[in-house]
This record gives C-alpha cells, sequence and structure tokens, in this order.
C-alpha cells in the first residue's frame, strides 16, 4: 500500500504517496476503502466506493454523483445556513444571547469541556440535515479546532458524510465592539477594519491580508468568510459605511478584486483552489450604500435602498469588474450575498418593490442570466422569519413579503434564485417550499430546481478539500492563529491606515520629552446594534502606562506641552419611538444638535418618512464640549485630535480650535504612539468625502459617490477622496491613480 495512517487526537490521519491526504473520525463509522494501492473514505458507509469518494475524479463528476443520490431532505439541509454559533464562556451578551444547552444545562450551569457541541447543534445537524455553519466568538484557537473535530465528526457519521462548511463574520479588529463580536479570543492577528484597509489604498496590503486572514480561518475550521462587505458607500450617514472600503468605484473594485483572490487562492494548484482556500461571500448585491437617508435594512425603518441620481449600475461595477473578475485561477467570488434593502423602483421587468433576495429580477434576471454568475446565493440572515417592531434588530426582515406566510417567501426566494437560507436552522419551511413547487410545477421539477442549488452548495466543500480532511490539530492551530509574524503584517497595516488631516506648525511628531494631557471621553445614553439600552459612561481613552512608554503623562493641562483628545463619529439613530411624529429623525454627522432643516419635505420610498424639521442629537457631543472648554481655559495648549470614524464626520465644529488631527479605523493605541514619536510616517488617504457642513448631506443623492461640498481647514487643505498628509504636506503619489 502507498499510504500510511497516524492517529491524531480524535481522528485519523492518512496520508497517500500520490494524492489526498485523508483525514476521518475515528467514531464516526467511517472505514477506508482500498483500492489501486489509495486509501479512499467510505462516507456513506455502503462498503463501496462511490464516484464522490474518489478523490482522482473531477470535482464536476463527483458533484454530479452525489446529487443524484441525495434525498430531497438532504438538499434542503444543504439550503440552510445556521443561526450564529459561539464557543465561549464569555459573559459578553451577545455570547449569551446564542449560546445553547450542553445535555439540557445551560452555559451558565455548564462546567465541561466548551468544545463541547451543544443540544441544539446536534438536533440541527441530525434533524434539519445542516452543514452549514456561521461560527462568532470562540474562547481560543484550540477550543475551535477541537469543537471543529467534533462537530465535523458527527456529520460525517450521517447520511452522506457531508462535512460542514464553517463560516465567520470579519474577526481581525482591533476591537471587541464588531459586527458580532466574531474575534478568536484576542489571540487572532488584528488589522484594522475593512475602511481602514482601504484608507492605505493599496491592493497588494488587501491580497497580505486575504492571504493571512485565510490562514488563520483554515486553522480555526473556518472555509467560508462572510467578506468583503463591497458595498459602494454613496450614503455617508449608513451605519455599516465603516464595513466598507469607501466610496471610489475604481479603488471599491481594485479592493474587492485582490480580497477575493488573498482568501480564495491555494498557490501551486491548477485552478487557485485547494486546501488552504476559504470561499469569499461577498456582500450584499446589487449594493447596499443607498439606504434612504443613510437608514440600514437590518430595521424596518430602513428598509428602502433609493435611487435620486439613477445610479444603480454604478454600484454593481465592485462585483461585475472586482468580485467576479479575479486575477487569480479561482476567477469568480465563490458566493454572494443579497442586502436587506428594496431597491425601490430598480424592477424594470416585473415592477416588484421587495427585498433583493425575493426579487427575480435581481437575481435572476441580472445576476443569475446578464451577468452569468453560477455561484452560491445565499440571503442575509433572517428575511424569511416574521418582522417585529419597527426598530428592533431580532426578528425578521422580508421587506416588501411581509404579507406572504414563512413557507410561501422561502418559495419566492427560490423561485427568484437564492440557492441558501441564511440564519434558519428549520428544514420545515423549505420541505413546505418543495411542496408549495412541486403543486405548481410537479414533484420532478421541484426536485431539480433543488439539484441546481445542491450543486452550488457542495462546489464549496469540495474545492476547499473538505471531503479529504475537515479536521484540525489543535496545537498546530494554535501556532498558526496570530503567530508573530501575522501580528506584524497587520500591525503595519495599522499604521498605513492613519490618516493625518492637520499638523499646525509641524506639532507632530512630537518631542521625546512632550508631557501630555489627556481628558476622559464620556459617551452618553445611546443603543447598541442590536437595540439594548447602553447607560452614559466616561472612560479613560488609552491606557496610560502604554502612552509613557513615549511620552509623560501628566495630570492638568497646566503641566501639558500638549492636550491629547479622543473623538469618535458621531452617534445618532435614525427612528424613536418616543419621536411624537412618524419616528423618523434626522440621522446627523455633527456632534452638536441638528435640525434637519434641509431635508426633503416627502420621502423617496414607501410612506411618510420625512424628518424634515426635526431634531437630533449625538450621544456622544460631549467630548465636543470638553475641546472647547479646554481651548477656551488653556489657549496655548496646542490639542491633537485622535478621530476613530465609522463615517464621514463634520469637523467644522472642532478643526478651528486644534492644532493636528489624525484619523484611525479601529487601531491599538501603539500604531497612533508610532506617529506621534516620529518612527511612522503617516500615509494614508481618506477614502472618502468629509463633508463641509449638514447642508451638503441632506443634500446629496443617496446612490452618487463623491457629491457633497467637503470642508476646507485653515491651511485651506480640503478634506476630499484621496486626501491624506504626511507630517510636512498633502500627499501625491501613483495612489492617485484611484482618485
Amino acid at each position: 500500500m502507498s499510504y500510511r495512517i497516524i492517529q491524531q487526537e480524535n481522528w485519523i490521519l492518512v496520508e497517500n504517496d500520490q494524492g489526498a491526504t485523508l483525514g476521518y473520525a475515528a467514531d464516526s463509522g467511517v472505514t477506508l476503502i482500498e483500492q489501486d494501492g489509495f486509501a479512499f473514505k467510505d462516507l456513506n458507509k455502503n462498503g463501496r466506493l462511490d464516484p464522490y469518494e474518489d478523490w482522482r475524479l473531477p470535482i464536476e463528476e463527483r458533484i454530479e454523483d452525489l446529487v443524484t443520490h441525495l434525498s430531497v431532505e438532504e438538499m434542503a439541509g444543504l439550503m440552510l445556513y445556521s443561526r450564529h454559533q459561539t464557543v465561549s464562556r464569555s459573559d459578553n451578551h451577545f455570547v449569551q444571547m446564542f449560546s445553547g444547552t450542553y445535555g439540557g444545562k445551560t452555559l451558565a450551569d455548564y462546567d465541561g469541556p466548551i468544545s463541547e457541541l451543544t443540544d441544539q447543534q446536534k438536533e440541527f445537524l441530525t434533524k434539519d440535515h445542516i452543514r452549514h455553519v456561521l461560527l462568532t466568538r470562540v474562547e481560543s484557537p484550540k477550543a475551535a479546532a477541537q469543537w471543529t473535530n467534533k462537530i465535523q465528526a458527527m456529520a460525517e457519521s450521517l447520511d452522506s458524510g457531508i462535512p460542514v462548511n464553517i463560516s465567520s463574520d470579519p474577526r481581525h479588529s482591533t476591537s471587541a465592539d464588531t459586527e458580532f463580536n466574531a474575534g478568536a479570543g484576542g489571540e487572532i492577528s488584528m488589522w484594522p477594519e475593512q475602511l481602514g484597509l482601504a484608507a492605505a489604498f493599496d491592493p497588494e496590503l488587501v491580497k497580505q491580508f486575504g492571504e493571512i486572514a485565510s490562514q488563520e480561518y483554515r486553522a480555526l475550521g473556518i472555509t467560508t468568510a462572510l467578506s468583503p462587505q463591497i458595498d459602494l458607500a454613496t450614503e455617508p450617514r449608513w451605519m455599516r459605511f465603516s464595513g466598507t472600503f469607501g466610496e471610489g468605484v475604481k479603488l471599491v473594485t481594485a479592493l474587492a478584486q485582490a480580497y477575493c483572490d488573498g482568501f480564495q487562492t491555494t498557490k501551486g494548484t491548477k485552478n487557485g483552489w485547494g486546501k488552504e482556500s476559504v470561499n469569499a461571500m461577498v456582500k450584499h448585491w446589487p449594493g447596499g450604500g443607498s439606504g434612504e437617508a443613510g437608514r440600514d435594512g437590518h430595521y424596518g425603518y430602513g428598509k428602502y435602498a433609493v435611487y435620486p441620481g439613477n445610479n444603480f449600475n454604478e454600484h454593481l461595477k465592485p462585483f461585475l469588474e472586482g468580485a467576479f473578475d479575479l486575477q487569480e485561477g479561482t476567477k469568480k467570488a465563490a458566493a454572494v450575498m443579497p442586502y436587506y434593502t428594496i431597491s425601490y423602483d430598480q424592477d424594470q421587468k416585473y415592477g416588484e418593490n421587495v427585498g433583493n433576495g425575493f426579487s427575480q429580477f435581481i437575481l435572476n434576471d441580472l445576476l443569475r442570466e446578464k451577468y452569468r454568475y453560477g455561484g452560491v446565493v445565499c440571503t442575509d440572515w433572517s428575511i424569511t422569519a416574521d418582522p417585529v417592531q419597527i426598530d428592533q434588530f431580532l426578528g425578521g426582515k422580508s421587506w416588501g413579503v411581509e404579507e406572504l406566510t414563512v413557507e410561501e417567501r422561502h418559495y419566492k426566494a427560490l423561485l427568484a434564485g437564492v440557492d441558501q437560507f441564511g440564519g434558519n436552522n428549520e428544514i420545515a419551511p423549505v420541505l413546505a417550499a418543495f411542496e408549495l413547487g412541486a403543486k405548481e410545477y410537479g414533484i420532478q421539477a421541484m426536485k431539480e430546481r433543488f439539484q441546481v442549488s445542491a450543486r452550488r452548495l457542495l462546489k464549496n466543500l469540495f474545492q476547499t478539500g473538505l471531503f479529504e480532511n475537515p479536521y484540525l490539530i489543535s496545537e498546530k492551530s494554535e501556532e498558526i492563529v496570530g503567530q508573530p509574524k501575522f501580528m506584524e503584517a497587520g500591525y503595519k497595516a495599522q499604521q498605513k491606515s492613519l490618516i493625518l488631516l492637520k499638523n499646525k506648525h509641524r506639532l507632530l511628531p512630537l518631542e521625546k520629552t512632550a508631557k501630555l494631557y489627556i481628558p476622559k471621553q464620556h459617551i452618553g445614553a445611546s443603543k447598541d446594534w442590536f437595540g439594548h439600552p447602553q447607560p452614559a459612561f466616561e472612560k479613560d481613552p488609552v491606557n496610560r502606562s502604554l502612552v509613557e512608554k513615549y511620552f509623560q503623562v501628566v495630570d492638568s493641562p497646566e503641566q501639558a506641552d500638549a492636550i491629547w483628545l479622543f473623538l469618535e463619529s458621531p452617534k445618532t439613530y435614525g427612528y424613536s419611538n418616543e419621536d411624537n411624529g412618524n419616528g423618523y429623525l434626522p440621522i446627523s454627522l455633527q456632534y452638536k444638535p441638528y435640525t434637519a432643516k434641509f431635508a426633503r419635505k416627502e420621502s423617496l420610498a414607501g410612506d411618510d418618512r420625512s424628518y424634515k424639521g426635526k431634531k437630533n442629537t449625538a450621544s456622544n457631543g460631549q467630548d465636543i464640549e470638553t475641546l472647547e472648554r479646554l481651548k477656551k481655559q488653556y489657549p496655548d495648549v496646542p490639542i491633537i485630535v485622535s478621530l476613530t470614524l465609522k463615517n464621514p464626520t463634520v469637523v467644522a465644529e472642532f478643526e478651528p480650535y486644534v492644532d493636528a488631527i489624525i484619523v484611525d479605523f479601529g487601531v491599538q493605541t501603539q500604531a497612533i504612539l508610532s506617529v506621534f514619536s516620529g518612527d511612522f510616517t503617516p500615509s494614508g488617504l481618506l477614502p472618502f468625502q468629509m463633508p463641509a457642513d449638514m447642508e451638503t448631506v441632506e443634500k446629496q443623492q443617496e446612490d452618487v459617490p463623491l457629491d457633497m461640498k467637503c470642508y476646507s481647514d485653515e491651511f485651506e487643505h480640503t478634506y476630499d477622496f484621496g486626501f491624506g498628509m504626511d507630517f510636512d504636506e498633502t500627499i501625491v503619489d501613483e495612489r492617485r491613480k484611484f482618485v
């Protein structure tokens, strides 16, 4: 025989002298089949080598063999994408919200290994045939690897032995306050937010991120990235702005391409796919960055994307010319996610105003037929469930089809071209949709429709090598995730993401002997992503002992050579149940109270959604008051502002009072200090426009990029797309090709 067998933890590794490396669980019931001197896994346990088990055959032939043997129930299970799963004991409210039970015990009462499967995970694997699982927060790389092995072993013991495709939302942020707190116990390499990657204006850097992140993903058992978010961010008030690559279509398109190439490519393979590949699920088709007045489709009050500038087609370019036109062998992003929003009045054939995941025009006529996309289409999470209150996150998002039943929504999405339902753990409505189709078109036609999706879904499992070996060595995972060279690369990317907007009298870099006064940050009462009330609080914005490694930190402005003040983008919300009118409020990009004098008298979509004349105030506006007070009391002490941006911001309220402004998109304090000390020269550029005022924000068109009047500072520097300074002057280099 030309292979050898090695016991690895609770699974067995088979190394062939030629061909694939196989892994199978010791207790899954899978055995080896020996043929032609090679080993193969008997996944369906029938005692013979079936074509789909033969790693020597082309993937297409293997898929076709497996699909013909799958039951309707197994195919329906492939169409499900689980709700958020956690492998963590954290007391974080997100973990508590999504944690399951262990032998009937809650997470609080359970004292066994966190790597065990929950009761709910066992049930959806067996009863609902789920093979696509969304993994969020994990306790450690070791725990993630052990959990991965257990879920793969259970899946391998069932049905046809189809492995589990584990996915992740972005998890490389420096902050725990990411979309779904997906970080790997703080041990994964740390990079700036996606908008920070864009600020470097460097496709090669983004590709490097993809190459590193994909190695860490695979070490955690993850084979699909629910990213990148390549929406063209043409609406500056959108709450998901920071997850994009900004608003310049050339830049966004180039970075979308680089990101997918980095994640998906296994070097040295014929077509780019292999055991180092991670499927990229680009989002959100056909672009979610034009929500009316900046409101977001996660909520009922933000269900409409609008196109007052008739600019729908430009939003497609990052997909068509970027993610679907890759430079490496994989050619196209493996999957795409439509956004929740209704692309208002864009259906040129059927005249429907329904969420993109239900639109036959958006998915079938455009994506499938006109643009020939053959990969997986997966809905955003919970689009088939019933909606709840208009301002609630945790509820269904069935925009435009609220009157249909849950089963009818599944059926409509399938007819539109959807392959998979994000956030749905239950097989029943998918089977009910099959029955609806069987009554209308016949059983055979509906079975063939299911097989079309099954082929696409299985391809992403085969091309990443999961059928050969889905198992991990936990010690190796610990070595890979967050290793020093990955951490160093992430840190350098953080430095490159920093943008210097102002440097009066060349205040930066500071003298090594400089004394800094750092006031506390004041955050008013607000709500988190899920709508949970957050009480007002104040905090020290940085670790004093860390700053003291670079400069002296003093306790009062009188002692200081400079004041270092921290600001974050203004935080306001576009809807309130306490509003006496229609509930809609202006989303403001300024800190001080804002009255919407220049808003539309009538909304573009839906019923009366106008907020003209209404007032709103940022929950973090107190920091501007602190700045003004310090400037008044200590006019001769220069002020440096660290501005963490999630959205473009009206800096007119504070720029005249400060001497330096450095922008970041979620970085470690050391990265900023490396600029302050002169160890690193800032090189980042704005990947969006900074508005002169809220009038230009209100008058810009939601679907049109780069259409605002930009702010100009006291030196007549205009904070437009592509602006940034080194210590001395405006940066002008080869990256101007993206402007």
